[in-house]
């Protein structure tokens, strides 16, 4: 490495022996270093040593990026690495990769790209995506984790004088990542015993890489004014990067790179062209006939190992030297295990279509992505709506073609010189071919294009050279990590984003709280925009993220473009100090942070003290309960003025304020009371409204032990109040904060507190933790266990409906409560609970829950079973007075979703079409089953088992 003496951080760090870099990746990890002390320090490769089958070790350039939880059988034999002094039952790597093709739900993949999915919890436990119902679940974090710590280990282990925790470690990540995804990786590099990690964007690890390979030669290779495509498509991700070269010292005698612009986040790479191949393979499968009887499509079981086998058909038919066709051999299932396999040829013709027309055509350089759903639902992921990477990079390089040119730029150049490929589906020679004729046609002096490259027409851009895709992250984070030192040669990479605070809804403004020319190191304040701040009241700022707004200035406010703007979890603060009365406004700024770990740090300082709070990502808000921050859909629904709101509160305080006439205020009319001020029928307050009073009953929480009445009332006005625990902003904080007031700590024994609080739990579910919804599921679990206890007949309703609110139970407890509620369905005793046990078991067994996470939905082997019990059941009961339940049950536990691994099986779902119809079930019912698609109003208002507040609707 060449010394770099412009570098300001050099003494800053500690100086380790080694420095390290980690890619993280989607498919393989790989890691790299430097050993300082050498006489000749170069960037070496590190050889992981693990499992490649039960019984054999070898040391492999990279791990892949698999976990695996090994079976009773394979855990029994000795399954210990060198470090290991215990025996441990599951394994990352080989092995755990080529397992799971034996036992796919034994394994998790892909965790890289749920750290950025932005629709579920990715602190939750949802790994391996539809496991096996005896593997134990992680989170996305956890996963990572296990990659790191076995990284971490087999290099202490080789090093033990010189542990990882202790050296100077770079781990990449995608350009694209948000902040939560930069933030848990972090974590998951803490968790795995790194507390002191740096992080690098992939593309520009992986042009240090060329760099490094360049050696003292890097110049000559580059030139002023050139522009660099960096075109990162790996197994789970897809990043575009551009870096210009430009001049630097007297006479422009130096060079230097200027990272200016970083494409949108694209989970679009290699594992979607393993489901492209698998899905063509699959509609050969059904056009011969050779499917199994009783399905359309290929078994869960089935298509998962279609899914691997695919990924060897994809590397194979994307290689230099293909055969013209590829036979995929499936084993069969069942009964059919002798000569029932399944066997399909692909030709290379029809593998060409798929991957090159369809994930790489030639498209104008004018096109853009379209925006909407993927197609593919089956993993949980968020693919890109669309598939044609080259539409997204026709966009990315019309958008950014002049991005970082000022005035005296106009010589340089508005097309990529220079391209640099990176990641396993650019090894393929055939996709790096397709994209270098698609640069040509778009850049080669096409009349559309300017004046500039008239004439041009034999351009190309030149390819810059990377023997090793798979390894060059690695090589390129550990070179990276010498350049933090002072050696070597650094990319000037500003933050290529700008970040803003929405501070009003109509119009929708953002407050710039970082500019996209920020660096490293350096931070903001925002001071000409101050904010007042609520005392008392928790307040929630959605956070927007743009990629082409990069001159725009910190406290500059702008309109919010979507087209210009993405949306990102919000930031919360509440700075609660006693009731609303008490409360008062400060003067405040926010001031904003680049860290020199690659993440983006908030506070709020008030203008007139030196208090300052810091304000994180809130994290549980990436969840699809509460993203509604930046739509405000609740609070769209209308405002009521302060003058009613006030009113309203004077009518609450009257009844359950300490200095208020009880002779006077009677509980029971306080409903009419909040009606006639309001003049409204309850079901048409608004959400702002609602929360309002919530806020109200939550200040008077200590008038409703007055009475039993006033606990009654309170606890049942609050629930309506805050229904469905979700769907306006802040509405977490509100559900936590009933959860501390109410848990535990009803203050009558009286039969109507408890309904009460039943009916509010199972109105604000969608709210509640898994941790809150499993403590209120206990003990009524335990009841329905135990042969020798019953339920009294007075509760028995409400706690059914309220367990079959409860969506993020685990599968085995949903899967005993629904067996349960079929038990007592069974029973002609429980004749009156029949329409409260079969909306609960709907709601348990539902192919699309109302709000939980689509992992915890129960099995289809068990649903399955479910609606043979109720179709048997209301032969034997002929369960005409339940008819409306019934109907709601069967739809709910047998709708189409697309998802092969929660729908059932076709014949399953024609017997309930069958018996909708004879039933006459309404027509969009029907078509529920048959063919999937959304619920009208009444039917979400019958599946909630309540009204919703008005503009909140349910997310199916």
């Amino acid at each position: 490495m060449s010394r770099n003496s412009d570098s300001v951080e050099e003494n800053q760090l500690s100086q380790s022996r080694y420095v390290i870099g980690i890619d993280l990746g989607t498919t393989n990890c790989a890691m790299a270093f430097v050993d300082t002390e050498s006489e000749n320090p170069l960037v070496e490769t590190f050889s992981i040593e693990q499992w490649v089958d039960f019984g054999q070790r070898e040391s492999r350039e990279t791990l892949p990026s698999f976990h695996y939880e090994l079976t009773q059988d394979e855990a029994a034999s000795d399954h210990r690495l060198p470090w290991q002094n215990e025996q441990t039952e599951f394994c990352v790597g080989v092995l755990a990769r080529d397992a799971g093709l034996r036992h796919p739900g034994r394994r998790a993949a892909s965790a890289k790209s749920w750290l950025s999915h932005e629709g579920v919890d990715r602190t939750a436990n949802l790994l391996p995506w539809h496991g096996d119902a005896d593997v134990t679940r992680l989170s996305p974090v956890d996963v990572s984790s296990r990659y790191l710590k076995h990284l971490r280990q087999a290099w202490d282990h080789d090093h033990p004088d010189h542990p990882l925790a202790d050296q100077d470690v770079v781990i990449t990540l995608p350009a694209s990542f948000d902040e939560v995804a930069r933030e848990l990786t972090i974590a998951a590099a803490k968790q795995a015993g790194l507390p002191r990690v740096y992080l690098i964007e992939e593309p520009q690890a992986a042009f240090y890489a060329w760099i490094d390979r360049q050696g003292q030669d890097w110049e000559q290779s580059v030139k002023p004014g050139q522009l660099i495509l960096v075109c990162d498509i790996g197994g789970g991700t897809t990043d575009l990067t551009l870096i210009r070269v430009r001049s630097a010292g007297e006479a422009g005698q130096q060079l230097q790179f200027h990272r200016v612009a970083v494409g949108n986040h694209l989970i679009l790479g290699g594992d979607n062209l393993d489901l492209a191949v698998a899905k063509l393979a699959e509609s050969k499968i059904a056009e011969s006939k050779l499917a199994d009887e009783s399905n359309q499509t290929l078994s869960p079981l089935q298509w998962d190992r279609l899914v691997q086998a695919s990924r060897t058909v994809k590397e194979v038919m994307l290689s230099e030297n293909r055969p013209d066709q590829y036979t995929i051999n499936l084993p069969a299932e069942g009964s059919r295990l002798i000569g029932g396999g399944i066997q399909v040829q692909l030709t290379a013709d029809e593998v060409d279509q798929v991957l090159l027309d369809g994930f790489f055509p030639a498209v104008e350089l004018t096109d853009q992505a379209v925006a909407g759903e993927s197609g593919f639902q089956e993993f949980g992921l968020p693919y890109a709506a669309d598939a044609a990477i080259t539409r997204h990079l026709a966009e990315f390089l019309s958008t950014h073609r002049r991005t970082g040119l000022d005035d005296q730029d106009e010589d340089a150049a508005d097309r990529p010189d220079l391209v640099l490929f990176n990641g396993g589906v650019m090894s393929s020679p055939q996709v790096q071919h397709r994209i270098r004729d698609l640069l040509a046609k778009w850049f080669c002096g096409d009349e559309n294009q300017g004046d500039k490259n008239q004439g041009d027409t034999d351009w190309q851009p030149q390819l810059l050279h990377s023997p090793r895709l798979d390894l060059a992250v690695a090589r390129g984070a550990a070179y990276y990590a010498g350049v933090r030192r002072g050696e070597g040669v650094r990319i000037a990479a500003n933050l290529g984003r700008s970040y803003y605070m929405q501070v009003s809804d109509n119009p929708a403004q953002g407050l710039c709280l970082i500019p996209g020319t920020a660096e490293a190191g350096q931070r903001f304040r925002a001071e000409g925009h101050p904010l007042q701040l609520s005392l008392g009241t928790p307040v929630q700022f959605p956070l927007w993220v743009s990629s082409t707004r990069l001159a725009d200035s910190v406290g500059q406010l702008i309109e919010i473009d979507r087209s210009e703007a993405s949306p990102l979890p919000p930031i919360c603060t509440a700075i609660v100090e006693g009731k609303r009365k008490q409360n008062q406004s400060i003067r405040v700024v926010i001031e904003s942070e680049l860290s020199e770990i690659g993440t983006v740090g908030l506070h709020c300082v008030d203008l007139d003290s030196p208090k300052r709070w810091r304000l994180d990502f809130d994290i549980r808000s990436t969840l699809e309960t509460d993203r509604d921050a930046h739509d405000a859909t609740g609070e769209a629904a209308g405002i009521v003025d302060s003058e009613t709101v006030g009113m309203c509160e004077d009518a609450i305080e009257s009844v359950f304020a300490e200095e208020a006439n009880s002779t006077e205020a009677k509980p029971s009319k306080l409903v009419k009371q909040l009606q006639s001020v309001t003049e409204m029928n309850r079901h048409r307050w608004p959400p702002s409204l609602l929360r309002e009073q919530w806020q109200c009953l939550l200040d008077q929480r200590e008038g409703r032990r007055k009475s039993a009445q006033h606990e009654a009332r309170w606890l049942n006005l609050l629930g309506f109040c805050l229904r469905p625990g979700y769907g306006v902003a802040v509405d977490d904080w509100r559900v936590d904060q009933t959860w501390r007031s109410v848990y535990g700590k009803l203050a009558f024994p009286a039969a109507a507190s408890g309904t009460e609080a039943m009916i509010l739990w199972r109105r604000i579910a969608g709210g509640l933790t898994s941790g809150q919804q499993s403590q209120l599921a206990a003990p009524w679990i335990s009841a329905l266990k135990n042969k020798h206890k019953r339920i009294a007949a007075h509760e028995a309703q409400e706690v059914w409906r309220l367990l079959g609110s409860l969506e993020r139970l685990p599968i085995q407890d949903k899967i005993d409560l629904g067996q349960a509620a079929l038990n007592a369905l069974s029973q002609r005793k429980n004749e009156k609970l029949r329409d409260s046990l079969l909306w609960s078991l709907g709601r348990i067994g539902s192919r699309k829950p109302v709000y939980g996470p689509i992992n915890a939905t129960v099995p289809t082997k068990e649903v399955s079973q479910w609606i043979d019990s109720i179709a048997s059941l209301e032969k034997k009961f002929n369960l005409g007075d339940n008819q409306s339940m019934l109907t709601l049950a069967m739809v709910q536990l047998a709708q189409r979703t697309g998802d092969r691994f929660r729908d059932v099986a076709e014949s399953q779902l024609d017997r309930v079409v069958s018996l909708l119809s004879d039933r006459d079930a309404a027509d969009h019912l029907i078509e529920l089953v048959k063919n999937g698609g959304s619920l009208h109003a009444e039917e979400e208002a019958a599946i909630f088992g309540d009204s919703l507040p008005l503009g909140i609707h349910l997310i199916r």
